[in-house]
């Protein structure tokens, strides 16, 4: 694949959907139509595919009676064909609202308009007649309304509530539209809709503001975009509308799945726009993986006709219009910040507190290391302690210095030890490891500079060795350490290693998640300023396993040198694992997150100094390296995991939960993605 089509959006499975609120003045359809027309052209420079107008903008909402005038019935005809007349030489597919005669009835209508035609014309179902709403008065429901066709003009096009679009020529434009009251009642026509394929629900909606109503309306999107695995697109009746006993605010919001994507500017007296790019690939991976979506549709006969056309979509690159997460595994709601670290911290501490309390009790086995995973691991072990009521010296923490042990990181475990008030010692492995080294006839043990593979895990399995032994020893249980971005990427030592504990505590929580807890534990208040001057300098650290002596290479063992980055790995492997995408979009998705350091929001507390871009380049090469661990290789270490809980809504990979998957699988098909289809910079 070439540059052009690597940054193609809709190669990627996205569709540009957008909500238009245009200014409008009751009764007044020319100008309403012209108001239409110049935001369905906005629309189209900025590379809309879908456009989503508010409830009756032709002839405007508040207009009580005037709806029942034959001059105002003729007027908005006329005017819907100018609309379809300008949408000739526009790309997006427009959803425009007016009230349309048939058969003698009159009916609240979103009418969907793409190149020069109408596609279908849906009703809307339910008809508010309560407190302010009179909608009976002047409207017939379109409940039952299936099957049919409606005159427009010298055209017949297709007329129901039972109409599915389908682009042709983009795939995921696959849209349902509804009409506000609808997605107000217990079950919105847009849940069957969903049911029978469509992957974009759509609201034409009028709906006066009340003090707390937009709150309602944002409940109300997320929740059905999550039960109906599909985006949502809501737009509100905004200026202009009669103010004689309502107000409006003109709300517009694109969800996906429950993740709000953009929100319109609201009571704004300029015509508002609201734009985001969703991803229909990740809503199809969704259902596919997901049973209960299937299960939701048996027993129901297929109700809904799919209407099909050519959509003619731009084929340029037009950037990604998207809020995308550099770190989805770390909190990014400032207003829920404490909650949400509360939840992470407590789920880990549950889990453990749980098997402490199976088990027996007795005594909580760590080795620290002054390194990232042990810190957290300890800190875990000490709130559970806490919870518990047990002393802090129920906790048994050993530093075991070998070959590679710094001075800074030995002396950051002793520190961290003391200010937590755990029982402490340490254990110098190096004699144990010589013997076993010499044993074996290993180079090293003659005094040859020989530092391979070997040489670390006789290391990193006799600290594993001792801790359990420790633990029979103490009647206690080892607290694993071990975390999820290094069993995804295999960097651990399986058997008596650290892949290896009585309870991974961690196995649940990435690098960029441990790291990020710590840190906030810190800017939060959570210790005593001595431990949160420890726990810094611990964060400052260079992560590295700590097996080969510095002199070896001339400093310091740097893990992310060897596996690259843990922020890039934890975005691979979140969008790989959570959502199964192809290494091609995980890439493309990766450099939109990562160009640009300057743009984008960094999460709260997080160091100006480690903040950095990453090239296409560099994001191919290190995806590669992860493709290969995570397919290749790792698996068997996984599918032998001790016991440990999810902390995540990203998946764990616990061979009893979110990831199962044989051991000597091949990373073929994913490399050959991403070669094919990723260029080299």
């Amino acid at each position: 694949m070439g540059a052009d089509a690597f940054h193609s959006l809709h190669r990627h499975g996205f569709v540009r959907v957008a909500t238009a609120t245009p200014r409008v003045r009751p009764a007044d359809v020319v100008y309403n139509r012209d108001a239409v027309i110049a935001e369905a052209r906005r629309a189209h420079d900025a590379r809309a595919d879908l456009v989503v107008f508010p409830e009756l903008c032709l002839s405007s909402y508040a207009i009580d009676d005037l709806h029942l005038q034959t001059a105002l019935n003729d007027a908005v005809e006329t005017a819907l064909g100018a609309v379809v007349a300008a949408s000739e030489t526009l790309a997006p597919v427009l959803l425009v609202g007016a009230p349309l005669r048939h058969e003698g009835r009159l009916y609240n209508c979103a009418v969907a308009i793409s190149c020069g035609r109408i596609l279908g014309v849906v009703p809307k179902s339910f008809l508010p007649n309560y407190r302010e709403f009179y909608e009976k008065r002047w409207f017939a429901e379109g409940r039952g309304v299936t099957g049919r066709v409606m005159r427009l003009g010298a055209a017949e096009v297709p007329f129901g509530t039972d109409l599915i679009f389908e682009a042709e020529d983009l795939p995921g434009l696959i849209f349902h539209t509804e009409i506000c009251e609808d997605f107000w009642a217990p079950v919105p026509p847009s849940s069957h809709a969903a049911t029978e394929g469509a992957l974009i629900l759509t609201n034409l909606s009028a709906s006066n503001i009340v003090i707390g109503k937009s709150d309602d309306r944002h409940v109300l999107c997320r929740s059905h975009g999550m039960r109906s695995f599909a985006a949502y697109a809501y737009s509100a009746a905004g200026p202009g509308e009669s103010t004689t006993d309502l107000a409006w605010d003109g709300q517009g919001a694109v969800y996906e799945m429950g993740d709000l994507l953009a929100q319109s500017d609201r009571f704004d007296l300029e015509p508002e726009l609201c734009m985001a790019d969703v991803d229909t690939q990740r809503l199809l991976n969704e259902r596919m993986r997901t049973g209960t979506f299937n299960d939701a549709g048996k027993g129901r006969e297929r109700a809904f006709r799919r209407i099909r056309f050519e959509h003619r979509p731009h084929v340029e690159d037009v950037g990604l219009i998207r809020p995308i997460r550099r770190f989805p595994y770390v909190p990014n709601r400032e207003s829920h910040l404490d909650l949400d670290c509360y939840e992470a911290f407590n789920i880990q501490v549950e889990g453990l507190r749980r098997r402490f309390e199976a088990v027996g009790g007795g005594k909580l086995v760590i080795g620290i290391s002054g390194g990232l995973d042990s810190t957290h691991a300890l800190i875990v072990a000490a709130k559970c302690c806490d919870k518990m009521g047990l002393p802090r010296d129920t906790i048994l923490g050993y530093t075991m210095p070998g070959f590679a042990t710094g001075d800074a990181t030995k002396s950051n475990a002793w520190k961290l030890m003391r200010a937590m008030g755990i029982a402490a010692a340490e254990i110098d492995i190096r004699p144990a490891a010589r013997q076993m080294l010499s044993d074996m006839g290993h180079p090293f043990s003659e005094g040859e500079p020989v530092y391979d593979v070997t040489f670390e895990n006789v290391q990193a399995g006799l600290r594993t060795d001792y801790l359990f032994r420790l633990a029979n020893q103490n009647r206690g249980i080892v607290v694993g350490t071990g975390d999820l971005s290094e069993l995804a990427l295999g960097w651990c030592t399986y058997g008596v290693g650290d892949q290896m504990s009585h309870y991974a505590v961690n196995a649940g929580v990435p690098k960029t998640l441990i790291q990020y807890l710590i840190r906030w534990s810190v800017t939060s208040g959570q210790f005593d300023p001595a431990t949160d001057a420890i726990l810094t300098a611990i964060l400052d650290t260079e992560i590295s396993p700590e097996l080969v002596p510095a002199e070896a290479d001339g400093g310091m063992q740097s893990t992310e040198e060897k596996i690259g980055p843990y922020a890039l790995n934890d975005f691979f492997l979140f969008h790989t694992m959570r959502y199964g995408l192809p290494p091609s979009k995980v890439a493309f998705l990766c450099w939109h997150a990562w160009r640009d350091a300057e743009a984008g929001l960094w999460p709260i507390g997080f160091p100006e100094d480690k903040r950095r871009a990453y090239d296409l380049a560099e994001i191919r090469h290190w995806l590669e390296h992860f493709l290969k661990r995570f397919f290749g290789f790792s698996q068997f270490k996984r599918s032998a995991l001790p016991n440990g809980p999810k902390v995540s809504a990203g998946g764990a990979l616990s061979p009893r939960g979110d990831w199962r998957a044989p051991s000597d699988a091949s990373a073929a098909v994913w490399v050959a993605e991403l070669h094919e289809n990723v260029p080299e910079g």
